[in-house]
């Protein structure tokens, strides 16, 4: 990006922020609140991702005193928050649909504008990947924050064959894997997953496991008004969206893309890091209810969307608060085999004293004779 195209980039979001990020809010003020990730790799600190919008979703810049966080519905001490900051370095995956489908209307090239104004908006921390598919799935550039090799990666795609997403979807789980921070999958399609060998809930599995988020976008016309086979699915992906903790979005056109894409940009550079330490300390493989909520003033909770997100601590073996000796593992160790033994000793026992007899004495059986049969004349 040029330094002055940088520089009024810096300055448009510095005047959002200043503008409003210690303003009152209204109590009848509608925002949307939503957890887009959660890190548990170092549980029991917990360090997650909060997103404030408004109806339209721009952000809305709180002040972060008045987020209180909750955990099982029970407020988190200030004193167990480490920190609510700034979301800090971002890095994405840019997931495009190269199907057949997108050389028609000038779909592809849109797709191509909107993924540059993306590249636009990327701070000098932040860093992204681009990966196509159709019929494959190919990793087009992997994560860089080099933005001259991201852009000539978007102009050398090519549309081709038919459409499978969701297998799209695990490989960029997999590229993203390995980074910290905040990470986010931006994914398009302009039709119906018609060739992935997986599914929803294969793709939602996975990212439960990674705890980042996919947000959808969804070009052209939906499904209902033209062939099933050709429309957007904005079922199945709003459904993605919901449920892997990001947002679906519609456009029509190349305009309609473009600012789509700039508000995902904002949105997410606009989120608040929270981490805290939970008050249940153990992996214990337990879900837990984690939610936030945001106070006009006078204890008073802002009119939210809020959507409480579940995580898990993790623990194949449960872990206890007061694990148990050495000693008493052995009892009851010893305990067990004694249980275990016990049929045997039974059996040989009763076979011992069977017929009365004593110790090392043989059993012997009586076989009685059949009365004899009488023929009648």
């Amino acid at each position: 990006m040029k330094p002055i195209k940088r520089t009024l980039y810096a300055l448009a979001i510095l005047g959002l922020l200043l503008g409003t990020a210690f303003s009152p809010l209204q109590q009848d003020q509608d925002v949307d609140i939503r957890i887009t990730q959660i890190d548990t790799s170092e549980f029991p600190r917990v360090t997650f991702y909060v997103s404030v919008v408004d109806d339209e979703g721009n952000p809305v810049p709180v002040d972060p005193s008045r987020l209180v966080i909750l955990e099982n519905g029970e407020p988190i001490p200030a004193d167990q928050i480490d920190g609510i900051g700034d979301v800090g370095p971002l890095t994405t995956l840019l997931v495009m649909d190269t199907s057949d489908s997108m050389n028609s209307a000038g779909k592809l090239d849109s797709a191509k504008a909107a993924a540059h104004q993306y590249v636009d908006q990327m701070r000098e921390s932040d860093q992204a990947g681009l990966l196509a598919f159709n019929t494959q799935v190919e990793t087009v550039l992997p994560v860089t924050n080099d933005q001259a090799a991201i852009r000539e990666a978007i102009d050398g795609m090519t549309a081709r064959n038919r459409t499978a997403m969701y297998d799209a979807l695990l490989l960029a789980v997999d590229e993203l894997e390995g980074y910290e921070g905040r990470r986010a999958i931006i994914v398009l399609s302009d039709g119906m997953d018609n060739s992935s060998t997986a599914d929803i809930d294969r793709v939602i599995n996975r990212i439960d496991d990674t705890g980042f988020s996919i947000s959808t976008v969804g070009l052209g016309v939906p499904k209902d008004y033209v062939d099933e086979l050709e429309g957007i699915d904005e079922p199945g992906l709003t459904e993605l969206a919901d449920r892997a903790g990001g947002v679906y979005g519609y456009a029509e056109d190349q305009e309609q893309l473009t600012r789509l894409y700039q508000t995902y940009a904002i949105a997410m550079q606009s989120e608040y890091a929270i981490s805290y330490i939970s008050p249940l300390p153990l992996r214990d493989g337990v879900n837990r209810a984690l939610s936030v909520e945001l106070m006009a003033g006078a204890g008073v909770p802002v009119p939210a969307a809020n959507q409480s997100e579940t995580y898990n601590p993790g623990g194949l073996v449960p872990e206890v608060a007061q694990p148990v000796s050495w000693q008493t593992f052995g009892i009851v160790v010893a305990a067990l085999v004694a249980l275990l033994l016990l049929p045997a000793g039974v059996g040989a026992l009763t076979a011992a004293t069977a017929g009365g007899g004593g110790f090392g004495r043989k059993s012997s059986r009586v076989k009685l004779k059949s009365p004899p049969k009488v023929k009648l004349k």
